[in-house]
């Protein structure tokens, strides 16, 4: 027997990651249908309440992703050319960043040629001979040389940023396919998804049709929930981001504060590269000064407020997920499908947690997931 088992454990292994490879390689394909399957979730409950009202799902559909897309669409026009305008700034402030290390690198050549002098100096009783070698540390081709790699640097940073460009410019008709795809699979799965549900019930497969009815249930109640509330609270976030940087008199306020309540949608990774983009925009800005890390200090402070107090305030403890975990999961759906996938993993893992729970499966699972400090 135990050796039957032992047979079994290869084919289990071999399995898993033909799954992780399928799933790799059909990125392109799951991640679509699963941003739209989480939006049609989050649209369902609107449009079951409006056929009550006698109004068709064809038309509340239509008229629920308009008003969905109209903002961002609007917000997107307007933030076009403040975005372009640091995109072209981008390697100027990289230029920037690498000569002022350089003048801190040459300072700190400068101060151990000058001790290694003194120290010369000392040791040496020929007072001429040590005045000479004083004199003669201090060459100027290094200079030269230093001014050679700052201006290769300078071209390599300046052709990386043509190509960065160039590369975004390319991929951009396949990206907005790709949005243009999402909004009909998401228009399809408001009208006919509920039909194409109720059919699959009739599946043989499925025995237990009240515990499917209910995880579904489940599911698409705390996922909305979830979406709603945390989209609310991150465009809270973004407004009063934006409020405190025109107070501190950053240009584009509404550019990064769109930008911080955009990337608080990663837990925890979503924050630290904030706080990376805001000190590099306020060195570029107010110089390399200690007023530089205003802008980040500002969101940092308003960020501490929101994911101690407001979320867990608003979201309760059935939300909440350990952070270890979360880190983690993070890190596996980054590392398979990129910064979408960053993107999709927490509603991933709260759907998993649902399911396993409603299941009554793998309860050892679910309390890891689950793990309180």
């Amino acid at each position: 027997m135990s050796s039957a088992i032992s047979n079994h454990k290869p084919l289990k292994w071999l399995l898993a990651l033909a799954a992780l490879y399928t799933l790799y390689l059909a990125q392109s394909l799951i991640i679509p249908i699963l941003f739209s399957g989480f939006i049609a979730l989050l649209l369902s409950p609107p449009v079951k309440l409006l056929k009550t009202f006698y109004i068709p799902r064809t038309i509340s559909s239509f008229i629920l992703l308009a008003l969905l897309v109209a903002p961002f669409t609007f917000l997107a026009s307007e933030l076009i050319e403040p975005a372009q305008k640091w995109a072209q700034l981008l390697p100027k402030i990289t230029v920037q960043l690498n000569e002022k290390i350089d003048n801190i690198s040459d300072e700190f050549a400068i101060q151990k040629q000058q001790a290694e002098a003194e120290v010369a100096a000392k040791n040496n009783k020929d007072e001429g001979f040590s005045f000479f070698s004083l004199f003669s540390k201090k060459k100027p081709e290094p200079k030269k040389s230093n001014e050679l790699v700052e201006n290769t640097v300078e071209k390599h940073i300046k052709q990386g940023g043509i190509e960065l460009i160039i590369t975004g410019l390319s991929s951009a008709p396949i990206f907005l396919a790709q949005c243009f795809g999402c909004l009909i699979l998401i228009l399809f799965l408001l009208i006919y998804g509920p039909s194409v549900y109720i059919a699959a019930r009739t599946f043989p497969h499925f025995v237990n049709k009240k515990k499917l009815d209910s995880i579904v249930y489940e599911i698409q109640k705390v996922l909305s929930k979830y979406i709603i509330t945390i989209s609310v609270i991150n465009f809270i976030l973004g407004v009063t981001t934006a409020i405190a940087f025109a107070i501190l008199g950053l240009d584009d306020p509404i550019l990064w504060g769109a930008l911080v309540g955009l990337l608080n949608f990663v837990p925890y990774i979503g924050s630290a590269i904030s706080i990376v983009i805001l000190t590099l925009v306020g060195s570029v800005q107010f110089g390399f000064t200690l007023f530089a890390i205003a802008p980040a200090s500002a969101f940092l402070c308003i960020n501490v407020l929101e994911s101690q107090l407001m979320t867990p305030m608003v979201l309760g403890t059935k939300m909440q997920l350990n952070p270890l975990v979360t880190i983690l999961w993070l890190f596996f759906l980054g590392w398979l499908w990129g910064m979408l996938g960053v993107l999709l993993a927490v509603p991933i893992l709260v759907c998993i947690k649902l399911t396993l729970e409603r299941l009554n499966l793998l309860s050892h699972w679910v309390t890891f997931i689950e793990a309180k400090a």
